[in-house]
């Protein structure tokens, strides 16, 4: 396929980008990692995306107390302590190479993560709300990356508020009104929504990145990977518009 010239994409819109994920899923944050370097990458050629950060939950019925990782993965995938071990130093290695740090262990915890996903769509709900810097998509996506930290690189318990309320402020968000937003309940009934939504248009695992509404990236792929993909896709996207 031929390199998209400067002229090519200039004019193009930025494409429009749905990053279906969970917070406690490390193939996401390697995903996400991957993504964001390759839109770095691609930017010289004049592409550009938008992206929204769509709710998953990986186990929806994970009780408050979360569980022991390793005893999580052996009971949902049949892995031993050892495979549980050198899958997650495998992926350590992955997401060390898109910039992004795990320091997840044998004692780590998986974590219901649905008062996460409110907070991920208040930051992108309420430009208004969030913040000094604002909210929309680019808040959410700060909200996402502080979220994706708290959990894979500082081990921060997610089932308590105040981790999620340091995530808010460490993404320049309004502390304060992110400890509103939990402890009054808001935006469930918009997750649950969104998540009934993906699942009906056939998203059962991710990450799942939805390009236009038409393409599917799955998985958490090289930067190389996504930088392809979304070449074609920009160019087919100018071509039709």
């Amino acid at each position: 396929m031929s390199r998209m010239t400067q002229t090519d994409t200039t004019a193009a819109r930025p494409l429009k980008i749905d990053f279906v994920s969970d917070v406690v899923c490390p193939w996401c944050a390697v995903g996400l990692g991957g993504l964001t370097t390759a839109l770095e990458r691609l930017k010289a050629d004049g592409i550009t995306a938008e992206i929204a950060f769509r709710p998953f939950e990986l186990n929806p019925q994970m009780a408050p107390e979360g569980e022991n990782i390793t005893e999580h993965i052996g009971r949902k995938y049949g892995s031993t302590p050892e495979q549980s071990a050198q899958n997650r130093a495998m992926i350590k290695e992955r997401a060390a190479l898109v910039g992004f740090e795990m320091n997840m262990g044998d004692q780590s915890r998986i974590w219901n993560t649905f008062d996460a996903h409110r907070l991920i769509h208040w930051a992108g709900a309420e430009p208004g709300a969030g913040g000094p810097q604002g909210g929309g998509l680019e808040a959410q996506g700060r909200m996402k990356a502080a979220l994706l930290k708290a959990h894979f690189t500082d081990n921060q318990p997610l089932n308590d508020p105040e981790t999620l309320i340091a995530a808010a402020g460490a993404a320049g968000l309004d502390a304060g009104v992110a400890r509103a937003v939990l402890a009054e309940g808001r935006f469930a009934d918009e997750v649950w929504a969104e998540e009934r939504l993906w699942q009906s248009r056939g998203i059962n695992s991710v990450p799942a990145v939805v390009v236009e509404n038409k393409w599917l990236i799955s998985g958490g792929q090289p930067t190389e990977a996504f930088e392809q993909a979304l070449r074609q896709m920009a160019a087919e996207t100018a071509g039709a518009g």
